[in-house]
């Protein structure tokens, strides 16, 4: 009986098992299908992604030249230490950081930034670690490959500025997308990622679009530690399109040395051609050297270079010639005088004003700095420099006036130039409210005063002076400044419908808008001419820089200190021109920061581009000068 028991039993948890072994074998089966059959196809995809890799090949950015060829910027091969996501996203690797800071000569607190960047990267992502490896750092990582799998030696374009210091506001640098930037709308949508390479200033900022080309990749096959083992395919990366300038590189040569040779060392130097607006020479002093934001940014001597830059108090990052405002000084006078005979205030054949030696207003004199001119007519006030005059003459056209004049000439907006960051100018129209509000709602005459020898309420950009002073000998034509003359061409790489096809890129110029006309007749833009030839051809303030067979028009100013700059007790010196007079071919406009009168150091400064310019342009010129001296 107790056998028949055991019997039944064993039947009981054989069946048992065989019930549970089939729930279990179901369950089994359709997980294997639900895994082979209605997601094979995505674990497929998924165990093939991490095996196979896309390599981002950086494609190398366009060159820039002059309006003559000569190369300004470029990118050469140079080989960089990368640092791979995939292998470090299973490891702690700040235990490795002084490994890496001693054996690649980089700064630590610069690797805690990048591998803080590089562990919110999704995928396979590489970033540079160090730039310009040396023989040295190639020679460490290929030494410690099977310790560090994460680091590789890449061949990429770096940019490469020939010119050091020389023309580095206009250029501008590159560098690194930042994280800030990364997370607005339009760079989303442009797909950039952390570690792209883009415009940080210059043209290379305002034209990165066209000089960035389309990147390629390498397709290739890695092992478990993200180790490459073979390489698939390869689609080569589209470089981008040159970019040919207006600037003359040997003008701005003269133009920088004018600058260095200066008394203070600092200042900007601008030529135009006044006819279209090309830019011939954009020179702003203290410079910096762009190749320390690309070669030198992971090194700490690099880094402390760079700080040094941000916190100067000369600010040589700053571009003098578009962002940087100054009282304009007697400079001032040029426009005043033409919006005078707009307004009617004075005509070409009444004009004449009494100087006085300065002006009584309250109980405060404000006399005229270069002494009494009598009853000077406008052409000899613009000559002289009559300050006296432009007291009156100023209180003539009343502060709506002098707002109407601002407008006129656009120096309540920026110039357009095709530069990032420019400032606009702050004249009575932006300081009425201010000075309103402190004064109980009052616009008191002492103020027109002063600003009608830009003065006070009166700071201009120089780029905004050279543009509205030229007008005048262009009969009123007041075009947009601008440094692009021309992007080349680009072929297309691979065939039409293939998925790695790139598109050509066309070659097209600078968009011209229309130049703002300044209305004036021919008798009112004569008479202003007629002062500003005397100023260097008439007994003026700028006679010491008369050249024979080569008129200049110009204006001297004098003007007070500013902000700008390490600041000193001497005031800034202005000088802004065109030639010749009555058929300019070129504008230069001078500032020398904290340099004393702008006859005595802003315009030798121009006079030495002009001879520049003749030497290339009209060396017969130069030689009838030469015969004339002797």
């Amino acid at each position: 009986m107790k056998l028949y028991d055991q019997a039944q039993n064993l039947s009981l948890r054989v069946s048992t098992i065989q019930v549970i072994a089939f729930i279990l074998l179901t369950i089994l089966g359709v997980r294997l299908y639900f895994l082979q059959v209605v997601k094979g196809e995505y674990y497929s995809d998924k165990a093939e992604n991490q095996r196979i890799r896309l390599i981002p090949i950086p494609a190398p950015r366009g060159a820039i030249f002059d309006r003559n060829g000569k190369l300004l910027v470029d990118s050469r091969p140079t080989y960089n230490v990368t640092l791979s996501n995939e292998p470090i996203k299973k490891i702690d690797v700040s235990d490795r950081l002084d490994d890496y800071a001693n054996g690649l000569s980089v700064d630590r607190q610069f690797l805690v930034e990048r591998l803080n960047l590089i562990k919110k990267q999704p995928g396979f992502e590489t970033m540079v670690l160090k730039e310009n490896a040396t023989l040295q750092d190639i020679t460490w990582v290929k030494a410690h490959e099977l310790e560090y799998p994460e680091l590789r030696i890449e061949i990429q374009p770096q940019r490469f500025y020939p010119l050091g210091t020389t023309l580095a506001h206009a250029l501008g640098y590159v560098g690194e997308i930042s994280p800030k930037q990364l997370e607005k709308p339009e760079v989303k949508e442009k797909g950039f990622r952390p570690g792209d390479i883009i415009g940080k200033g210059g043209l290379e900022q305002y034209y990165d679009e066209y000089l960035r080309g389309k990147p390629g990749y390498r397709k290739v096959i890695v092992d478990s530690r993200g180790r490459v083992q073979s390489e698939i395919e390869v689609v080569q990366p589209q470089a981008g399109q040159d970019l040919v300038t207006t600037i003359d590189l040997d003008l701005q040569l003269v133009a920088e040395k004018q600058l260095a040779d200066s008394a203070t060392k600092r200042g900007t130097i601008i030529s135009m051609d006044p006819n279209n607006g090309e830019i011939l020479v954009m020179a702003s002093a203290p410079s910096f050297d762009p190749n320390a934001f690309v070669t030198r940014s992971t090194t700490p001597e690099g880094r402390k270079e760079i700080s040094n830059y941000y916190t100067n108090e000369e600010r040589p990052l700053l571009n003098r010639a578009i962002q940087g405002r100054y009282h304009p000084g007697s400079t001032w006078k040029i426009p005043e005088s033409v919006a005078a005979l707009q307004q009617g205030v004075i005509t070409v054949n009444r004009s004449n004003i009494v100087c006085g030696g300065g002006i009584q207003v309250g109980n405060r004199f404000t006399r005229d700095t270069s002494g009494n001119h009598g009853t000077p007519d406008l052409p000899a006030a613009i000559t002289h420099s009559c300050d006296g005059y432009y007291y009156r003459l100023a209180l003539k056209m009343k502060l709506e006036g002098l707002i109407k004049m601002v407008e006129t000439f656009e120096y309540d907006k920026r110039s357009g130039i095709d530069l990032p960051n420019e400032k606009i100018s702050h004249t009575p129209k932006y300081f009425e409210p201010y000075i309103r509000k402190r004064d109980g709602g009052k616009w008191n005459d002492i103020e027109t005063v002063f600003a009608s020898i830009g003065q006070v309420t009166v700071d201009v950009t120089p780029i905004s002076m050279l543009r509205a002073v030229s007008s005048v000998g262009v009969q009123g034509r007041m075009y947009v400044p601008h440094l692009l003359k021309e992007f080349k061409a680009i072929g297309a790489i691979g065939e039409e419908g293939d998925k790695s096809f790139v598109p050509a890129r066309f070659a097209f110029g600078f968009d011209h808008p229309e130049p703002k006309i300044i209305q004036m007749t021919p008798e009112q833009n004569a008479f202003v001419l007629k002062g500003m030839w005397g100023v260097v051809n008439n007994g003026g303030t700028a006679g010491r820089i008369k050249m024979a067979n080569w008129e200049i028009a110009g204006k001297t100013g004098t003007a007070q200190n500013s902000a700008i700059g390490s600041g000193g007790a001497k005031d800034h010196a202005w000088f802004v021109s065109f030639a010749p007079a009555y058929k300019p071919e070129i504008a230069v406009i001078a500032l020398i920061e904290n340099s004393g009168f702008g006859s005595s150091n802003a315009a030798p400064a121009v006079k030495a581009v002009y001879d520049a310019y003749l030497m290339k342009n009209h060396p017969d010129i130069l030689d009838e000068q030469q015969v004339a001296m002797k």
